[in-house]
C-alpha cells in the first residue's frame, strides 16, 4: 500500500554533516525516508557540512565560537538554546505533520515545541544521554550535577510519545532503568547501505593497491581497520596497546586508525608505545570515501567501551565483508550475532589474541576468516537494512497521525504513545 508523503522536522542537535557516529543515522534515515517519498528538512547547528540532496535548515552562529568540537561540553546550552529557536521559526513558517528528534537535547525541544504547536513528536535515541557524558568524562556520577540530569533524561524519555531506540539493548534499558512503557518504545537498529559498503572484491584491484600505496602501508603487513572517533572510552587508547602487542610478537601487522579528533594525541601515544611504524592516522575520512578504505582491511576492529550507545561502524564493516574484533558489549553481541570475535571488554591481551588469531592462525585462516566475513555481510542485509528501517519509521508516523493502525512486531515493541 502507497503511504502518503509527510512533511518531516528533524530536530538534529549537532553539527549535521560530520563523518562518524549519529550523523550516520541522521543522514541515511533522511535519505531512505525521502526515497519513499517523505518530505524532510534537518534543523542543525551553524556549523557542519552540507549535503547534496537534503534540505538543511542552520542556526544563527555564536559571536566566537564558530567551531564546535565533537563531544559534551558546555557550550552546547547556547547552541541549543538557538536551534530551539529556529526550530520555533520553521514551525511558524511550514506545515509540518511530524517532529522527528534526535537526541535527548533534540527531543527536549520536540516535546516542548510539539505540545506548543500541536504535532506528535518522535523521540529517535541513541543512548543514554548522562551515560554518554560520562563516557566523555563530562560529568562524574556522584556529582549533583549528575543527579539533576538524569531527572531531567527520565522526565524527557517519559514524555516523549514515541520512542526509537538504535539498538535492542538501549530499549531494555530505557524499560528496566527508566522504567518506560514498553508500548511507546521500539528498537530500530542501526542499519547499514550495501550496495555502497561493498567487499574488496567489488572494485578494480588496481584502485585498491593505489591507495594502500599512498597511505604507505607495505604490502607485507596484514591489515587492521578502524573507522570512528579516536577517544578514550572508543577504545583507542586499549587499541594501540594492542597494537604494541603485536609488534613485540614479531607480527607483520598494521593499523589504519582512521578518525578524529584528537589525532596529534594518540599519534604521540603510538610513538611513546613503539608503534608509529605500524600505524597509518588519516584524520578525518569523508563518508563517501570510508567504503574503499574499510575494503583495504584484513579485519576490522571496534574496541568500543561504553555500554549504552550504539556502534554503527560495526555495520559498516559486516556490509564490507570483513571479519570483526569487538570488546563484549550487548550491542556488539546485537549486531554480530555468532559470527562476530568478542574481546573481554576493555581487556588489552584479549583484544590482541583474537587479532593474532583472526590474522595469523595457522590452520588456513584465510579461508574460515574470509567465510566469516560473508557471513557477516549476509547479516547486515538480510537484518540492518535502511529500506526496512524507513518504512517502520514511515508506518510510526502513520500511527501517530491516526492514519493507520500499527501491527506489534513479537520482542521489539512498537512505539504507539498517544497524541
Amino acid at each position: 500500500m502507497q503511504s502518503r508523503s509527510y512533511r518531516v522536522l528533524m530536530v538534529a542537535p549537532t553539527s549535521f554533516f560530520a563523518d562518524y557516529g549519529c550523523h550516520v543515522r541522521i543522514l541515511e534515515e533522511a535519505r531512505a525516508l525521502q526515497n519513499l517519498g517523505q518530505r524532510v528538512t534537518i534543523v542543525t547547528y551553524q556549523n557542519g557540512n552540507a549535503v547534496a540532496g537534503l534540505d538543511i535548515r542552520r542556526t544563527l552562529p555564536i559571536p566566537g565560537r564558530r567551531n564546535y568540537e565533537v563531544g559534551s561540553s558546555r557550550h552546547k546550552i547556547a547552541f541549543d538554546a538557538l536551534l530551539g529557536l529556529k526550530t520555533v521559526e520553521l514551525l511558524a513558517r511550514k506545515p509540518f505533520d511530524v517532529i522527528h528528534a534526535h537526541l535527548h537535547e533534540g527531543a527536549l525541544i520536540g516535546e516542548v515545541l510539539g505540545d506548543l504547536f500541536r504535532k506528535p513528536v518522535v523521540f529517535d535515541l541513541q543512548g543514554s544521554m548522562t551515560e554518554e557524558m560520562i563516557d566523555h568524562r563530562f560529568l562524574r556520577r556522584d556529582s549533583r550535577t549528575y543527579r539533576l540530569l538524569r531527572w531531567l533524561e527520565w522526565q524527557i524519555d517519559h514524555k516523549a510519545p514515541a520512542i526509537l531506540t538504535s539498538s535492542g539493548h538501549a530499549r531494555r534499558l530505557l524499560l528496566d532503568q527508566f522504567n518506560c512503557d514498553p508500548e511507546r518504545v521500539r528498537a530500530l537498529p542501526d542499519c547499514v547501505n550495501t550496495e555502497v559498503f561493498r567487499p574488496a572484491g567489488a572494485y578494480d584491484p588496481r584502485a585498491l593497491a593505489a591507495l594502500r600505496a599512498q597511505l604507505g602501508i607495505p604490502a607485507h603487513r596484514k591489515l587492521i581497520v578502524y573507522l570512528g572517533l579516536l577517544a578514550e572510552y572508543q577504545g583507542t587508547g586499549l587499541l594501540l596497546q594492542a597494537m604494541r602487542q603485536l609488534v613485540e610478537e614479531g607480527a607483520a601487522v598494521h593499523l589504519l586508525l582512521m578518525g578524529f579528533p584528537a589525532v596529534e594525541t594518540y599519534r604521540q601515544r603510538a610513538e611513546q608505545l613503539g608503534v608509529s611504524a605500524h600505524v597509518t592516522f588519516t584524520g578525518r575520512v569523508p563518508y563517501q570515501q570510508a567504503p574503499i578504505y574499510l575494503a583495504l582491511g584484513d579485519v576490522a576492529t571496534a574496541p568500543k567501551l561504553s555500554l549504552t550507545e550504539g556502534s554503527g561502524k560495526i555495520l559498516n564493516y559486516m556490509a564490507v565483508g570483513l571479519p570483526v574484533v569487538a570488546f563484549d558489549t550487548p550491542v556488539a553481541r546485537e549486531y554480530l550475532g555468532l559470527d562476530g570475535l568478542l574481546a573481554v571488554q576493555g581487556d588489552v591481551d584479549s583484544l590482541a589474541h583474537h587479532l593474532h588469531t583472526c590474522l595469523f592462525q595457522p590452520a588456513g585462516p584465510s579461508e574460515f576468516y574470509h567465510l566469516l566475513g560473508q557471513r557477516l555481510r549476509q547479516r547486515a542485509i538480510q537484518h540492518f537494512s535502511w529500506d526496512t528501517a524507513s518504512r517502520e519509521i514511515v508506518e510510526l508516523y502513520q500511527q501517530l497521525l491516526g492514519d493507520t493502525p500499527l501491527q506489534t512486531l513479537p520482542g521489539r515493541g512498537w512505539a504507539v504513545g498517544s497524541k
